[in-house]
């Protein structure tokens, strides 16, 4: 399927679901783009969940976004409980104008709801000459070092750098060691998994990957990812006025409730930085250093941060996606009623 069949179809999709029409565009283009990099379950699989809490009335049709203007670079945005992309795209939007005109903006939004990958945002922030570092709260799946509850989300970090003719570096990360996807997959291959991934409910790391379900993900680099994650969710969560930790709401456990999660955005204009030759020349030469590292494996060359979802970005624009049967069977369901 070419990208302007699925983001026409995902559109319709969530129009068929009572999203006002710009608002289904808007969420279409992130879950898309999700699909493009690489990242399925962050795509256009998401309107199944998304369009369960819709009907559920956990998440606003219809939201009334305010923007509060905190100062002349800060934006505070109130998504009403919307869609995590209409919220998510609309503090992007307020980030950048700012950065437009100051040469930096920030945009902490609240009120919000799961918002897709982070790669589609530093993306288009690339496009427009924006270096991003964004970030979300989360449901909490990892417990803090040293504990046997979940207190902190696996909460996403992102940062993009544009290159002016050339491909941006993007770095699209969450906090655990691997999702919980990953332990689940091992579940049902009957497969153990490496003690590193998660503990057990009482904090003790497992190879059993029933018990790690069971369990907490562990963050990557021990304290250090804790640490990580608690500081994206101080931006996203408690400076933006948005729940955080244990506050959050678990969509999976009450589809019907709002989250109330936080995002932020930091946007640096790079254009006040030096002309687009300039930083055209910088990055070509940074990147090189990095590729021209002579590697452990040759069939393994040294990439940077990003490369191979970009690269499969331009393969799937260019060759289309694959849509799996089932999620294309929603997305018609749902296209149907608009």
């Amino acid at each position: 399927m070419t990208e302007a069949e699925l983001q026409a179809l995902t559109a319709r999709a969530f129009q068929g679901l009572g999203v006002r029409a710009r608002d289904a565009e808007d969420t279409a283009r992130i879950l898309v783009l999700g699909d493009l990099f690489g990242h399925a379950t962050h795509g256009v699989s998401r309107v199944e969940s998304y369009g369960e809490r819709l009907e559920l009335g956990g998440i606003n049709r219809a939201p009334l976004i305010r923007v509060e203007d905190v100062a002349p670079a800060i934006a505070r945005v109130d998504g009403d409980n919307g869609l995590g992309p209409v919220v998510g795209t609309r503090a992007l939007n307020e980030a950048m104008a700012r950065a437009r005109h100051l040469g930096v903006g920030l945009a902490l939004a609240r009120g919000s709801n799961h918002f897709g990958a982070i790669a589609p945002y530093c993306w288009l922030a690339a496009q427009e000459g924006f270096a991003s570092i964004i970030g979300s709260n989360s449901t909490t799946t990892i417990a803090p070092t040293g504990g046997r509850e979940a207190r902190l989300g696996n909460s996403p970090l992102g940062f993009g750098i544009p290159h002016p003719g050339g491909r941006p570096v993007i770095l699209d990360m969450a906090l655990s060691v691997v999702a919980r996807a990953r332990i689940r997959a091992a579940l049902t291959r009957g497969e153990a998994i490496p003690d590193t991934w998660a503990t057990d409910r009482e904090g003790r790391p497992t190879t059993d990957p029933k018990a790690a379900l069971e369990g907490f993900l562990l963050p990557i680099g021990g304290y250090k990812g804790y640490g990580l994650a608690l500081i994206v969710d101080l931006f996203a969560g408690l400076l933006s006025g948005a729940s955080y930790l244990t506050h959050v709401k678990s969509w999976s456990e009450d589809p019907g409730a709002a989250q109330d999660l936080g995002h932020f955005f930091i946007l640096i204009d790079t254009a006040r930085l030096g002309s687009s030759e300039w930083l055209a020349q910088r990055m070509v030469d940074f990147a090189a250093i990095l590729h021209d590292t002579p590697a452990t494996d040759p069939g393994k060359p040294v990439r940077l941060p990003g490369e191979i979802e970009l690269e499969r970005f331009e393969r799937h624009r260019q060759e289309g996606v694959q849509v799996e049967t089932r999620v294309l069977g929603i997305l018609e369901r749902y296209a149907a009623r608009a």
